[in-house]
């Protein structure tokens, strides 16, 4: 086979046309070997012939997509100070836009012998048990297809994962189920389009492993937080095969779904590889440079430094791995069209040390990229090191998953825990948070359930989690479910339960709905979907997580359909601006304001008050007049909403007429949306009745003099 030197940068395996360019960065290799496999499974080791600032590289002349290659990396095996390279271990290239195969589990794939972890290095050839890099073909017809690059505040975000959504859709080809091709399918497309969402949030789809641990009980890792590969998409979500087809297949999905205006957000995971700790297996970064690419313990660098609760943590100091998350970042813009990123334990990649630093290199890094930095960019603000919990201190770039929204609206409607103060604070955009760092409301990514956790039917369903199906006795996932068990545990044919749960899941829809920020809908909730109870699905792949499209809640669906709707409809509930709460625009109201039940204005006092759970919210739709993104003038109705958290009714008086003198019930969580043929108005200072848990929208009727 012929070699020719070929260049160091783009690291992987590039293909233009004739042969394949392949680099791989090792600041510790004496020697590096290309190994490309044939037809038949026999290995050809092919060494590295250049070396150019630590990249091996060499291009080879007919190597076309499709071809299986892997890599073995020889150096220092002295594990004390962090050193393990082992030849022994075939290695997937960290840049490989595509992977074939999945872990057998066998000892082989390990740098050390079970019976002695301390002891010498595992000399076992490991190819015969691990994945192979795959040659990936780049050209693709996009059809003129761009970002679409929608405003956040015009955003609805679903999060959803590719194959539970379609495993069991009847609408779609069984051949392409639980598959990209399958969430490309006009049927799902469908669902998406009529739901009235923008924006796709996928769970992981970078390729990922199931852990040994998993395997052995018969369980996988669902939901793919375990990544091995930053630039491939996950094999076994395609429908074409694995010789580099799934690529060409993603891209169809993303064009497909932009051609339906639905944006594509990927969850990628950053902050850890599938390695695991020094118990773990060797499958690429750790054999490649281990001290490299992992934080380890400084004192003790045969441990791994572990902030996300999984064995290890990427080491963000070193350039290397910043380029490595850099360049697949830009790839997945440039190359696979994706409109946005949510990152997984956001809080890791900003440790520089010990400490989380907003101003960590890998911000500023993002900051000043052409591409990343136009993107949307979402960060989950925790991990569970020392002061990890980072909810708003996030760069003015960023929008975040809001966990203090989440647990805010959860405490109000179950009637405790929870200041109007706060819940005023959380349904208006967290102001709070993110008003002194230069954000606007967009920057609240607002959720009350997520894929970590119960459904919205569950989580007024159930007061225990019931995991029993993890094979962990229970114990895995959180014990406290902050919301209400709306009468008994479970399962129920009582129609005053059901009746309860049902008004429960719309009063908080339509809070999240009406609130400012950008929602992110759990995909499934629309319809009801249940778990049974287990609220840490993450290795259920099986009807515990797929949608049952059989018996979905039509109810609670039409009932999403139309708050969706209605949210697009009105500017005022997404605004890009934060309220004043005063007076603007030369108007006799103020652009929002605040009543207690008796129909007076809140007074400073009132707001810190436990006890208080009825509140109610003057919307001046006026009030957010000025110009659009588009340059367009952009003018509400003005709303007045009544929330009751009580058990009890209670009785809200409409604020005086100066706040406007007719009002039009639009909705009634316990009846749902009214029929606009058969208006139902108050004047006024009237008495509105708002039953227990539940809340009422009124919008205001302009009366011809």
């Amino acid at each position: 086979m012929d070699i020719w030197p070929g260049n160091p940068y783009p690291l992987g395996a590039t293909f233009d046309g004739a042969g394949t360019n392949f680099s791989i960065f090792s600041e510790v290799a004496d020697k590096v070997e290309l190994c490309v496999f044939n037809e038949d499974g026999s290995e050809e080791r092919i060494p590295l012939p250049e070396v150019t600032a630590y990249c091996w590289h060499a291009y080879l002349p007919g190597v076309l997509p499709g071809a299986r290659y892997g890599f073995r990396v020889y150096g220092a095996w002295d594990p004390a100070n962090g050193q393990r390279c082992n030849p022994s271990k075939l290695l997937l290239d960290p840049y490989a836009r595509a992977i074939d195969g999945t872990v057998k589990w066998d000892e082989a794939v390990f740098p050390y012998f079970f019976g002695n972890p301390d002891g010498p290095m595992n000399d076992r050839d490991s190819a015969p048990h691990v994945p192979r890099s795959v040659v990936v073909n780049p050209h693709f017809d996009w059809e003129g297809d761009r970002l679409l690059r929608r405003p956040l505040n015009e955003s609805t975000i679903y999060e959803v994962h590719v194959k539970g959504f379609t495993k069991l859709h009847p609408g779609i080809p069984e051949e392409l189920r639980g598959t990209y091709a399958g969430l490309a399918h006009p049927a799902a497309i469908e669902h998406l389009t009529k739901l009235g969402v923008t924006a796709v949030e996928l769970l992981p789809v970078h390729e990922f492993l199931h852990d040994a641990h998993l395997v052995e009980r018969k369980l996988r890792n669902y939901w793919g937080y375990n990544s091995i590969g930053f630039l491939a998409p996950h094999h076994e979500y395609s429908s074409s095969g694995a010789d580099g087809m799934q690529v060409a297949e993603f891209k169809q999905m993303v064009k497909e779904l932009h051609r339906a205006g639905i944006e594509v957000i990927l969850d990628v995971v950053y902050n850890h590889t599938a390695e695991g700790n020094h118990l773990g297996p060797m499958l690429n970064l750790k054999g490649i440079d281990n001290a490299a690419y992992y934080r380890l313990v400084e004192d003790d660098q045969k441990h791994y430094m572990d902030y996300t609760g999984t064995g290890n943590s990427l080491n963000m100091q070193h350039p290397h791995v910043l380029q490595l998350i850099m360049d697949s970042l830009r790839y997945w813009v440039s190359e696979m069209h994706v409109d946005g990123f949510r990152f997984d334990l956001a809080s890791t990649l900003a440790r520089e040390l010990y400490d989380v630093d907003k101003l960590a290199t890998f911000f500023d890094i993002v900051q000043q990229d052409p591409v990343i930095s136009q993107v949307k960019l979402i960060a989950e603000p925790w991990d569970i090191g020392p002061g990890g919990y980072q909810v708003g201190n996030f760069p003015p770039l960023w929008s975040e998953w809001n966990g203090k929204y989440r647990d805010s609206i959860r405490d109000f409607w179950r009637g405790q825990d929870c200041s109007v103060g706060e819940f005023a604070n959380r349904l208006t955009g967290s102001s709070d948070l993110y008003e002194g760092t230069g954000r606007r409301p967009f920057a609240s990514i607002n959720f009350i359930t997520a894929h970590d956790g119960f459904t919205l039917h569950d989580l007024v369903s159930y007061n225990e989690k019931h995991n029993e199906a993890n094979g962990e006795d229970n114990q895995d996932g959180e014990d406290h479910n902050r919301s209400w068990n709306c009468g008994e545990e479970g399962p129920t044919d009582n129609p005053d339960v059901l009746a309860l749960r049902a008004r429960q899941k719309r009063n908080f829809l339509a809070t999240l709905f009406l609130s400012q920020g950008v929602p992110m809908l759990l995909g499934g909730d629309e319809m009801s979907r249940t778990q049974d109870g287990n609220n840490n699905a993450y290795c259920q792949d099986n009807e515990i997580s797929w949608f049952d499209w059989e018996n979905l809640d039509e109810e609670m669906q039409e009932f999403s359909r139309r708050l969706i709707a209605f949210r697009h409809a009105h500017p005022v509930f997404r605004r890009r601006r934060w309220f004043q709460g005063k007076a603007i625009h030369g108007r006799e109201q103020a652009d929002i304001a605040w009543f207690n039940p008796s129909g007076e204005r809140m007074q400073e006092e009132h707001w810190g008050e436990d006890f208080v759970k009825s509140l109610g919210l003057f919307l001046n739709g006026e009030g957010i007049a000025a110009p659009d993104l588009r340059g367009q003038r952009v003018v509400d109705e003005t709303f007045y909403l009544a929330f009751n958290a009580h058990h009890e009714s209670v009785d809200f008086h409409l604020p005086p007429k100066r706040w406007g003198k007719s009002w039009r019930v639009v909705l009634d969580t316990t009846r749902g949306f009214l029929d606009e043929e058969k208006p139902e108005i108050h004047t006024a200072e009237d008495v509105l009745q708002v039953e227990g848990r539940s809340a009422i929208v009124l919008i205001h009727e302009v009366q011809e003099e």
